[in-house]
């Protein structure tokens, strides 16, 4: 006889492919016809028979009103027309709330909206209710009623039903869209939302010492890129990172069903070659016209910092340890191609190194006419900022890759125990916007630089640069008229310098601050060329409420310290 646990895993992981299913099936119904009359009700009637409940319903929110009305609903009781206030009821507190509701016992739960119920004699018993979620905020909710065995909804139907609202929100959306503009205003919103919806699904930011960190920077609109990670029952934590082949409206909705199926079948905590062929079975039974997908996947044990993963067609990724990469090549195919595949599997020993794992828009970014980055250029750009600690040392990169052209969607994904905060503030001033409160920073900054043991001609040049950014500040930002202050905050990371500058004049736009070809015969622009000369990193970003600017600058001074005490 089979071990029950074993008889457990087949049943979810049958349970999560017939889910999965369901979800594309949905999907490509929804994507038939922008007419939300033709779609939304034959794919709520199957969201009430697939979740086997007894009634489904799905509001909408009115821009003009702010009122959730029902547009389509689905079993015993018509609700269609009926109105309700946003934080009303349980569909009202999903959308306050952008979260699921659910009451397992509606007749004792004070959320319930009980008037529909004494008015048709139906008896409502358990809800579950999940907004329709885009970033600019929830448009709506999709309610069911009932499970029909008699029982409540647990935490699995929750996800189930957040996932089926995923394509319903993009449909919806689509919808509107196709009425309020012409064709070419129409597709360029289409795709914006869809971008959206497409952020919406990644995994939020975990704070603290969590030792992911992931970013997708769509080359267009839209991404075919895909990243997410989540924790294991054992404790683990599983993740992957994926690229769909082709672009457009298709590869976003084949993005929102390949990353539902990596996770439905991640969950089960399969090794990772045999998540990658359970996935890979799945595409290439359902995938058409040529479509593939790349992806890596993989399982860390916080405890023993040993991570095993598998790459299906994926670039390879990057070990560093220390400045010395190792590169981990692809283990298989690409994804939804050869059914029969293999793929195998590295168990990496991850200690105090960064997993570096990135789609080919970041090796293949360009700048001006010069040749793509390629595999060293990156690994040139990660040495660079390596003291910093996993977050701006991603924020870094991230700024690294827009400064040039991408051609391709960008994903990073960075795998490392944080490490302990290595941080000293060196300086910390506030001064007026006056000229006049130069000579008094320039000596300061120059003392808190003598006693980093900074060479002087290196130190001689930050105190020109910084000179010159507060000048910069009160001749552009304040216009010179206008009066305020600037907050310089200087820190080290090991052999990291760090400069901010904060000003509280009106935002500028980042884009026009750019260093000057100095091979043009005029005056100006001198100031920020220069910074961009000495810096190995800056940026310059405007703060929340329209006022207010923040200039970040980075020097690594290791080798000039080294130098020095050498020559001592």
């Amino acid at each position: 006889m089979r071990p029950v646990a074993a008889d457990s895993r087949d049943s979810a992981r049958a349970s999560g492919r017939r889910a999965l299913s369901f979800l594309a099936d949905l999907s490509q119904s929804l994507a038939v016809s922008l007419d939300l009359k033709t779609t939304l009700g034959p794919a709520l009637t199957r969201t009430m028979d697939f979740m086997h409940a007894e009634g489904a319903s799905l509001f909408l929110l009115d821009p003009a009103t702010k009122l959730l009305e029902c547009k389509v609903c689905a079993g015993p009781v018509d609700i269609v027309g009926l109105k309700l206030e946003v934080g009303q009821g349980v569909v009202g507190r999903a959308v306050a709330e952008n979260a699921p509701q659910r009451s397992d016992d509606a007749r004792r739960d004070a959320r319930v909206n009980t008037r529909v119920d004494a008015e048709t004699g139906f008896v409502t018993r358990a809800i579950l209710c999940v907004p329709l979620a885009t970033a600019q905020g929830p448009i709506g909710a999709l309610e069911i009623i009932n499970r029909r065995d008699g029982g409540a909804f647990d935490a699995d139907d929750a996800e189930i039903l957040r996932l089926v609202a995923a394509p319903m929100a993009l449909a919806i959306n689509n919808a509107r869209l196709a009425l309020e503009v012409a064709e070419q205003q129409r597709i360029r919103r289409e795709m914006g939302l869809a971008r959206s919806i497409q952020k919406s699904l990644l995994p939020k930011r975990r704070r603290g010492k969590f030792p992911l960190i992931g970013v997708n920077l769509p080359a267009h609109e839209i991404s075919g890129d895909f990243y997410d990670y989540f924790d294991l029952a054992d404790g683990r934590l599983a993740f992957f990172v994926g690229d769909i082949s082709g672009k457009g409206l298709d590869a976003a909705f084949l993005m929102v069903r390949v990353a539902s199926l990596l996770r439905w079948n991640g969950k089960a905590a399969p090794a990772p070659a045999a998540w990658l062929r359970e996935v890979n079975t799945e595409l290439c039974e359902t995938l058409q016209n040529g479509r593939f997908v790349c992806a890596v996947v993989g399982i860390y044990d916080r405890r023993t910092h040993q991570v095993v993963i598998a790459n299906a067609g994926f670039p390879p990724g990057l070990l560093d340890h220390g400045g010395r990469f190792e590169e981990l090549p692809a283990d298989g195919p690409p994804l939804g191609i050869i059914k029969e595949a293999e793929y195998g599997e590295r168990t990496l020993d991850l200690g105090g190194a960064a997993l570096y794992l990135f789609s080919d828009g970041a090796t293949d970014v360009r700048e001006g006419a010069r040749a793509r980055l390629g595999a060293d250029g990156l690994c040139e750009l990660i040495r660079r900022y390596a003291a910093l600690a996993p977050e701006p040392r991603l924020r870094a990169l991230i700024s690294e890759l827009k400064r040039r052209r991408l051609v391709d969607d960008t994903t990073l994904l960075l795998l490392q125990e944080p490490r302990g905060s290595e941080v000293r503030e060196l300086l910390a001033l506030r001064f007026p916007a006056d000229p006049r409160e130069m000579r008094r920073v320039r000596a300061e900054l120059r003392t808190a630089l003598d006693a980093e043991d900074v060479a002087p001609e290196l130190r001689d040049r930050l105190v020109l640069v910084v000179d010159e950014a507060c000048t910069n500040v009160m001749r552009h930002a304040y216009c010179g008229g206008e009066t305020g202050t600037i907050a310089l905050r200087v820190t080290r990371e090991r052999d990291m310098l760090g400069f901010e500058l904060r000003d509280e004049a009106p935002c500028v736009d980042p884009a026009r601050i750019k260093p000057r070809d100095l091979s043009e015969c005029r005056a100006g622009g001198l100031g920020v060329a220069f910074i961009d000369a000495t810096m190995d990193f800056w940026h310059i970003e405007g703060l929340p409420g329209g006022r207010g600017n923040r200039l970040v600058m980075r020097k690594r001074i290791a080798a000039q310290v080294q130098n020095d005490r050498e020559s001592d």
